[in-house]
């Protein structure tokens, strides 16, 4: 067995000091002692060992690093014994596109914190001998491989330096000519089958690119059916089967809008409070017509369109509308299915938030419903008192829908007619003027 010495281990900086010695069993194998000697603790005199970490990168093993040291000062033999080594830099060039750069991991002007050794085992003689080596840390950097902008920018002639002087500095005459110059270079081409291959290359590209362009009237097409307006057949040979009840509301919601307590009350002639002017002055005419079912029930689709208006609140972003809670409309709407107020507030909100473009299809429906009701030709009046709008808002949501305004006179009261007529109306798509 090996036994511990009591010796006071010397310096390390001392190469010939031992630290410990072990004795080898005398019955073991010559040729193979199981028991290690620490011979010597050797001082590297050229280039050290090196334990490398490489975090986050994965070199390759036919990296050459070179090494460099860093000089001491002339005044190095004066220092004191506690002064820290000189400092080691290894660095590989090797890689097509990376630089390796390996620096010591110590702090700033200090020893390092940990020291490393390394062994050499001699598996004859059975001793160990320990070489001191540095810690070192890889890092990576991309090589440079771009030329800078100046090297790639072509030098200027003396006639394009002369030019940008004359922009810059000429009078107007100089600069007009300048143009004229620039102009005739452009259009100098020559005839169609003077044109190079790079000509009809690019020819060819701007073809297949503007194959498939729009036109202006699948253009102008597109811009119609985003319009915040309802469904219409515009190809309709009537008027009336241009805004269909069935197409716009829905069939099944149609059907199920109760209106036998308003025929009844009719025929008894007892009132109907309704919270609409523009309802309240046709009840009555409505609901005397027989025939006229279908127009009674878009009156009270209408109706509830009107209620659920009244009972939003302004929103948390500008320009929005919050609609109110289901039991606050039914109070106000009456005996109305929860079908009708779901396909409602579908129709017009998002989340129960209304929007510009809600808001608008929600004042267009109501014109549409308002000339149904009206055989085609509304007095806005009403309509605008229960939507609360200014006269030119109203009569803009009329021409949305393809009306025409006009004016009725009599005595001192000026009445606002929207006529719905083929061919229909719609305000043309502003074009933004091109700058001169």
């Amino acid at each position: 067995m090996a036994k511990d010495t009591t010796k006071k281990r010397k310096s390390l900086d001392d190469g010939t000091s031992q630290l410990t010695k072990k004795k080898s069993d005398s019955n073991s194998n010559a040729s193979r002692p199981h028991c290690l000697e620490i011979s010597k603790l050797l001082k590297p005199q050229v280039t050290p060992p090196v334990v490398a970490v490489t975090p986050g990168l994965a070199i390759t093993k036919e990296a050459e690093f070179h090494p460099y040291d860093k000089v001491d000062a002339p005044t190095a033999k004066k220092r004191k014994k506690n002064a820290p080594p000189s400092e080691m830099l290894l660095h590989s060039s090797s890689h097509r596109s990376l630089d390796y750069t390996a620096q010591e991991d110590r702090p700033n002007g200090s020893r390092p914190l940990v020291r490393h050794f390394l062994g050499v085992f001699d598996p004859k003689t059975g001793k160990v001998e320990i070489v001191e080596s540095r810690k070192m840390v890889v890092r990576g950097t991309v090589r440079s491989q771009k030329p800078s902008d100046d090297a790639m920018k072509p030098k200027k002639t003396a006639f394009e330096m002369r030019t940008e002087l004359g922009q810059a500095f000429g009078t107007k005459k100089a600069k007009k000519a300048i143009r004229a110059v620039t102009e005739n270079a452009i259009t100098s081409g020559g005839a169609p089958g003077s044109m190079g291959s790079g000509d009809l290359a690019l020819m060819d590209s701007i073809k297949g690119t503007t194959e498939n362009m729009a036109t202006r009237e699948q253009l102008d097409a597109a811009i119609e059916q985003a319009r915040p307006v309802p469904r219409g057949n515009y190809e309709a040979e009537e008027i009336q089967d241009v805004y269909i009840p069935a197409q716009i509301i829905g069939a099944e919601v149609l059907k199920s809008i109760p209106v036998l307590d308003w025929q009844e009350k009719v025929k008894a002639q007892e009132a109907i409070s309704v919270p609409s002017r523009f309802v309240a002055n046709r009840i009555s005419r409505v609901a005397h017509n027989e025939n006229a079912l279908e127009r009674l029930r878009v009156m009270r689709y209408l109706l509830t369109v009107l209620v659920f208006w009244a009972t939003t609140r302004p929103g948390r972003d500008r320009g929005t509308r919050a609609i109110g809670r289901r039991d606050q409309l039914k109070s106000v709407a009456g005996a109305v299915p929860d079908l009708v107020m779901e396909n409602i507030r579908r129709k017009f909100s998002d989340n129960g938030v209304m929007r510009k473009t809600h808001i608008d299809l929600l004042m267009t429906h109501c014109c549409v419903f308002a000339s149904i009701i009206d055989n085609f030709e509304v007095n806005t009046l009403d309509l605008r008192e229960d939507l609360k709008l200014e006269q030119k808002q109203i009569a803009q949501y009329f021409m949305e829908i393809g009306a025409r305004m006009t004016q009725s006179k009599k005595g001192d009261k000026i009445d606002h007619i929207a006529r719905l007529a083929l061919p229909l109306q719609f305000p043309k798509v502003r074009q933004a003027r091109q700058r001169k």
